[in-house]
C-alpha cells in the first residue's frame, strides 16, 4: 500500500506480518517527517513491490512466517544494493542482528519494543546515508561522462588534453 503524500525526505518500506506493528511504525515515522511510507505484510510482497517502487530504506521484522527478516534483507541487498536495510527484532534475535551488521548486510537493528525517538534518529541517519550514496553515484557518473567526452575530443583533436607548462607551472598556450 502506498501513502498518498509526496515524499520530500525519502521513501520507507515497512515489512511486518503484524498489522498493529506496521501501524505503530507508520505513526512514529509520520510524526518525524514527510516520508512516503509503503507497507507490506510479508517478504514476498515486499520483493514484488521493490521491482516497481523506488525505496530508500527498508525496515523489516525478523520473525515472519514465509521468510525470516534477515534472509529477506539479504535478498534486498542482492537485488537492490542501494536500499538501506534495518532489521526489527525481538530480544532473542539480537545475535542475528549483530551478525547482520558485522557482515555489512544491515545498516542497523531496532529491538522490539522500540523507542520512537531512536527509530526516528536511525531512519533520519539512514535517509542521510542513502542521499549521500545517490549523490556519490551521480558524481561518479558525471566524471565517467566527462572522461568519455575528453576521449572523444582527444581522438578528434590529438593532443588537446595535454597541458604544457613552463618551469614555473604557468600554462603555455602557444610556443
Amino acid at each position: 500500500m502506498k501513502d498518498d503524500g509526496t515524499a520530500k525526505q525519502g521513501t520507507i518500506l515497512l515489512v511486518d506480518d503484524e498489522d498493529n506493528v506496521l501501524r505503530a511504525l507508520e505513526r512514529s515515522l509520520h510524526r518525524a517527517g514527510d516520508y512516503a511510507i509503503l507497507k507490506c505484510s510479508g517478504a514476498r510482497e515486499a520483493l514484488t513491490l521493490l521491482k516497481t517502487e523506488r525505496v530508500d530504506v527498508v525496515i523489516s521484522d525478523h520473525l515472519m512466517p514465509e521468510m525470516k527478516g534477515m534472509d529477506f534483507l539479504v535478498e534486498v541487498r542482492k537485488r537492490h544494493p542501494d536500499v538501506i536495510r534495518i532489521l526489527l527484532t525481538g530480544h532473542a534475535d539480537v545475535e542475528v542482528a549483530i551478525a547482520g551488521i558485522n557482515s555489512g548486510k544491515l545498516f542497523r537493528f531496532l529491538q522490539k519494543p522500540w523507542d520512537d525517538d531512536e527509530l526516528r534518529r536511525i531512519v533520519a541517519k539512514a535517509l542521510e546515508v542513502s542521499k549521500l550514496q545517490h549523490g556519490s553515484r551521480a558524481f561518479v557518473e558525471d566524471v565517467k561522462n566527462q572522461e568519455e567526452y575528453k576521449s572523444r575530443l582527444e581522438s578528434k583533436y590529438p593532443g588537446i588534453s595535454k597541458v604544457k607548462r613552463d618551469k614555473d607551472g604557468t600554462i603555455i598556450i602557444d610556443e
